[in-house]
């Protein structure tokens, strides 16, 4: 059996701990791993290496104190890294290829290529090839063309999961942020605050279009496919929702406008830390998403829904 090499980090010097840890880190092949052990929990670790590498890691612990915390630490192989909805995320030119193949990118996203093929009988070459093909042709996104069903699944698959994501992140971070330098910061009180509204806002908004809305559209979808309306006759009028959903948006840009005023542009001051600075720019992050988000929404997901809406129901 192979040993995993261990790093006992009180044993360093302070500045040292971090440079030497990353540079462990570097050294893995894909699939390999290693031990950090240390006198306190090492989670600041984690968001360094979250945000300076990217989401190709685990994070396992092993032993969680009071004295000693240990954690498992591997750099994700070809099998457990990226997803077949990571990859549609990232572009969305690629999910046509996933369609073309059967490939589940939205409620099956979590899978890896290689999963996804094998339980699809698949060859991983030729799925491998036509991504990378794809990448040749430079074609600008054209969110209009495409159907409603498609569209709904892309925001679910890219924004939706996005937020689920990076939601308990930003929460943990907050949180810490808030505890150790809201004194010195009072503004944090403030950004704690209208975080906390505007998740509470998100989920309630979220579980509606994920349990009402976007089953609905997919309703119309297929009653214009098949030219059958029956299932619409006794279903309300998608307007309602749709009115409901645009509400919500607004109270969600409303609270963005706050967070941005409120850290001035999500301009950390001099003296923050790194979970401060990083705090920051992931709140950054989350306000470029929901805004690409509403705009799909507001401006051709709706759209196109109620036109379909008025065109089934005469």
């Amino acid at each position: 059996m192979s040993t995993i090499d261990s790093l006992f980090v009180p044993d360093l010097q302070p500045a040292l701990k971090h440079p030497t840890i990353f540079r462990k880190f570097d050294s893995l092949s894909s699939g390999e791993a290693f031990v950090i052990i240390n006198d306190h929990d090492p989670k600041p670790l984690y968001y360094q290496l979250l945000a300076e590498r990217g989401n190709i890691f685990s994070w396992d612990y092993l032993e969680q104190g009071p004295e000693i915390w240990k954690v498992h630490i591997k750099k994700n192989d070809a099998a457990t890294g990226e997803t077949v909805g990571q990859i549609a995320a990232k572009d969305i030119r690629k999910a046509e290829v996933f369609k073309k193949y059967g490939i589940d990118f939205c409620c099956g996203g979590k899978k890896s290529l290689k999963q996804a093929c094998e339980e699809k009988g698949l060859d991983l070459v030729a799925v491998e090839s036509a991504l990378q093909n794809i990448n040749e042709v430079k074609v600008a996104e054209n969110f209009d063309r495409w159907n409603p069903d498609f569209l709904a699944d892309y925001i679910f698959s890219k924004h939706h999961q996005y937020y689920y994501d990076e939601a308990p992140i930003i929460a943990e971070l907050v949180t810490k942020v808030t505890d150790h330098h809201g004194e010195k910061h009072p503004e944090l009180q403030e950004v704690y605050r209208l975080f906390v509204t505007l998740a509470q806002e998100l989920n309630a908004h979220f579980a509606k279009e994920e349990k009402i809305l976007f089953p609905f559209i997919k309703a119309l979808v297929r009653a214009k496919q098949t030219g059958n309306v029956d299932e619409l006759r006794n279903q309300f009028s998608i307007a309602g929702p749709v009115q409901m959903m645009e509400a919500d948006h607004d109270a969600a840009g409303e609270i963005l406008v706050e967070l941005s005023e409120v850290t001035n542009g999500y301009t950390a001051p001099a003296d923050a830390c790194n979970s401060f600075k990083f705090l920051y720019r992931k709140l950054n992050e989350l306000e470029d998403d929901l805004h690409q988000h509403i705009h799909l929404e507001n401006n051709i997901l709706f759209p196109k829904a109620l036109a379909l809406e008025k065109e089934l129901r005469g």
